[in-house]
């Protein structure tokens, strides 16, 4: 397959890819048509901040199947449309954090204690010990704003320094604030309880101007720190703030537009340390974000959960092994429920029983929708089915039990709507061996692959025998089949594997015979 990279990544993450495969063409200048041309036909893609991945750029892209942002932010890439066009996009969060909180840190000192411009002015040939007067972080308070992965580390090393931690995240719990050693309180009091400001926030329409003049007036005497992303912070107001001795200091290593321009009023101001984007400026970490965003890529191409997933299901690396053989056993259960299922789908339950309610099944989930649509010829994966359950107005529920009564394992998918119910529900056998154990209630043991044929009739002598021979003379081979019943002379259910589409001439003809009451033909496309 192609995967476009359009931005510089380490060679490592190039050479995961190659290895497994990829044809893999770089274009790190690409914009406008030539970008529109070169993802046309591409099936995964690479980016850092350099590349604008807009609503054109997406719907262009028809092969497309995952966006990889080498790096932590993705305000670069339409998300919502990634989505409406079945894209992943995943970043890499765990790759340059240490390398971010680490350039956090040092640019914390930095501002205490003015470090580049006592430097300069020693190499200009002045020696002004008596000009610096620095701050000690001993016993001062840092505020944190944004308590993710890098404002995590950036408080335990700041912490273990002697700092009080107080942070501000509404999306974190005051359980976790604490282990790692900071008090949760909201963004005013942070702000000026704090003699430090540290900013680790994505840029959103929320998050974009958060820290204006009125913020940086509780932040008082204090210093501004800010390695996130530019345009959280008010960049004319800190420079003023700074100006008139409202804030003693700032350091910052992102902006709102970058490169930086020339007459940016940060520049005119020494106590206002500026560096180009750095925070993930090292070789380990340029590694590791490469590294890790090619294996997202690798793994999206072969259908695989992906591990940093931001509008799609993910799962943990370490539980996949025991969750992957029944992604696909769900979604044929999906395809198997929706293809019987006479008119429009309201509901759709999925239900878990047994060892994998134990589990994190929202990938699972996701290909059972998948899964239930798809026979609908809707444009469907496991990134967009929850959304066009969604726009549809299909209700979705998961449940789980630990309780099983036959199986170690089942799963169970039923679909509805007012006038009818479907439910399907399969297991594994022997570990990986996908079976379909019941169909509406019905005890059967049929090998979902290809072609199915499930009949409902009268339980009576010749009914089988009748099916048979019209399959059969319709040029129907029959592979295998298991019948199941509900009492003696009542109902019965039988699933047949056939070699090829029944038909609508040999459905017809059955149908005729008052014994048997529906023929629905499933089609699964060789997929178990």
């Amino acid at each position: 397959m192609k995967v476009l990279v359009t931005d510089p990544i380490a060679d490592a993450g190039l050479d995961v890819l190659r290895d497994a495969g990829h044809k893999v063409e770089t274009g790190y200048e690409l914009e406008g048509d030539d970008l529109l041309e070169a993802v046309a036909d591409a099936n995964g893609m690479i980016v850092r901040s350099g590349t604008e991945v807009t609503e054109e750029v997406l719907e262009a892209a028809d092969d497309l199947v995952i966006v990889g942002r080498a790096g932590i932010g993705v305000d670069n890439i339409d998300i919502d449309a990634a989505k409406d066009n079945g894209v992943i996009v995943a970043n890499a969060p765990e790759g340059n954090v240490r390398a971010a909180a680490e350039h956090t840190v040092a640019m914390t000192f930095a501002a205490a204690r003015s470090i580049p411009q006592a430097h300069i002015r020693l190499k200009n040939g002045e020696w002004a010990k008596s000009d610096y007067l620095g701050a000690e972080l001993d016993g001062k308070t840092l505020g944190v704003v944004g308590l993710g992965r890098v404002g995590q580390e950036v408080a335990k090393k700041l912490d273990s320094l002697g700092m009080d931690i107080v942070a501000y995240d509404p999306y974190i719990s005051e359980e976790r604030a604490e282990r790692i050693g900071a008090e949760l309180v909201e963004f005013e009091p942070c702000l000026e309880a704090a003699d430090f400001v540290t900013v680790h926030t994505p840029l959103t329409p929320e998050t974009e101007g958060l820290i204006g003049e009125d913020e940086l007036d509780l932040l008082g005497n204090g210093y501004l720190i800010n390695c996130a992303r530019g345009g959280v912070v008010d960049e004319d107001a800190l420079a003023a703030k700074v100006e008139d001795g409202t804030l003693a200091g700032a350091a910052l290593d992102v902006f709102a537009e970058e490169p930086l321009a020339a007459d940016s009023p940060l520049l005119e101001h020494d106590d206002i340390i500026v560096t180009p984007h750095l925070g993930a400026s090292t070789e380990a970490a340029q590694e590791n974000v490469a590294t890790s965003t090619a294996e997202q890529v690798n793994a999206a191409l072969v259908g695989e959960p992906v591990a940093n997933a931001l509008n799609a299901p993910s799962i943990d690396e370490s539980a996949f092994p025991r969750v992957e053989p029944y992604i696909d056993l769900a979604e044929t259960a999906g395809k198997v429920a929706a293809q019987l299922l006479e008119g429009r789908i309201e509901t759709v339950e999925v239900t878990y029983e047994g060892d994998i309610a134990e589990e994190d099944v929202e990938f699972v989930t996701a290909s059972a929708l998948k899964g239930v649509f798809e026979p609908l010829e809707w444009q469907v994966n496991a990134v967009n089915a929850p959304q066009i359950a969604e726009d549809r107005g299909v209700d979705v529920t998961e449940s789980k039990t630990r309780q099983a009564e036959d199986f170690q394992s089942l799963i169970s998918v039923t679909v509805s709507n007012d006038d009818d119910e479907v439910s399907v529900d399969g297991t594994l056998f022997a570990g990986d061996d996908p079976r379909i154990v019941r169909i509406d209630g019905y005890r059967v043991d049929a090998i979902p692959h290809g072609r199915m044929v499930v009949t409902r009739n009268t339980d009576e002598p010749g009914v089988i025998g009748l099916i048979g021979s019209v399959m059969g003379n319709h040029g129907v081979n029959i592979a295998g089949m298991f019948n199941a019943r509900e009492t003696i002379g009542g109902e019965a259910l039988t699933v047949y594997n056939v070699d090829s589409e029944v038909p609508d001439a040999a459905k017809a003809e059955l149908e005729n015979d008052e014994r048997v009451i529906g023929v629905s033909d499933i089609t699964l496309n060789g997929q178990a």
